[in-house]
């Protein structure tokens, strides 16, 4: 499979919409493409994330990674939080997520962030593998806690 990977904008919100639906859906979210569409245009007109987006030689969307900038008070340093990863089931297993992970940490570096970090599930055992393969580190020191609100 052929694919090229680049930095989305706003006029690629079209062919972001169903994958993002799909994002939302594998996380057991009703389908609400509207919704999907005025998320991401929001976060586009408020330059809040960067989103890179993996299309095949049609222009067809296969997946996307969103970053979402934070900032380490200890580091003094710009961090990206790499909230999303998606990839189309008909795209898995050709290396799309593979080369968006990598497309993400190339745009992070160029920024000069000091590092990407990422949360998943502690069940999802083949996004964990990719990570891992991908040189990102299982952190053993810190454990994470939210609270609703």
């Amino acid at each position: 499979m052929r694919f090229q990977v680049r930095q989305a904008s706003i006029r690629d919100l079209d062919t972001l919409v169903p994958l993002f639906d799909g994002y939302r859906q594998f996380y057991r979210q009703a389908s609400d493409p509207a919704r999907a569409r005025a998320f991401l245009a929001e976060r586009f007109a408020h330059l809040e994330s960067v989103i890179v987006l993996a299309s095949d030689e049609e222009g067809a969307g296969l997946g996307f990674v969103q970053l979402f900038p934070l900032f380490s008070s200890v580091r003094t340093m710009r961090i990206y939080l790499l909230n999303d990863l998606y990839v189309a089931p008909a795209a898995r297993r050709h290396g799309v997520a593979s080369a968006l992970l990598t497309a993400a940490a190339e745009h992070a570096r160029a920024l000069g962030a000091a590092s990407l970090w990422l949360q998943t599930a502690l069940d999802n055992a083949p996004a964990q593998a990719l990570y891992a393969s991908l040189g990102w580190q299982r952190d053993h020191e810190f454990c994470d806690y939210a609270l609703s609100l």
